[in-house]
């Protein structure tokens, strides 16, 4: 870190910042997907409650996106539900040509995920 006019400054704080971007987008989708499984199942978050174990608070942090969501959490959602979950990892369209030059830059890769069915 640097000493810049009395403050201190990270060389990650702008990385960082796009990561709790990232991060709160996730939760939005995974709390968003969510919803759409209990309402299609014909499920209250009361339900939801009783079949994890836990408080109708406890769900509504989950549901608010606001929570650290871990894939634990994600997964006791699923099992509660006789749900699954999938989480895939690709490449954004600006950097899926790009080539491994050496620099740490990101390199081509396909779309991948875990088989249909493996969280359950």
């Amino acid at each position: 870190m640097n000493r810049l006019g009395g403050g201190t400054v990270s060389i990650f704080a702008r990385s960082g910042n796009n990561t709790d971007l990232a991060a709160a987008h996730l939760a939005r989708q995974a709390t968003a997907s969510l919803a759409g499984v209990l309402s299609g199942l014909g499920k209250s978050r009361s339900d939801l409650a009783k079949a994890m174990g836990v408080s109708p608070g406890r769900v509504s942090q989950i549901m608010s996106g606001d929570a650290n969501l871990t894939v634990r959490t994600l997964a006791a959602c699923a099992e509660a539900l006789g749900a699954s979950v999938e989480i895939k990892f690709y490449a954004h369209p600006e950097t899926a040509g790009r080539q491994d030059d050496g620099s740490g830059a990101a390199s081509p890769t396909q779309g991948s995920s875990l088989p249909s069915g493996f969280l359950t």
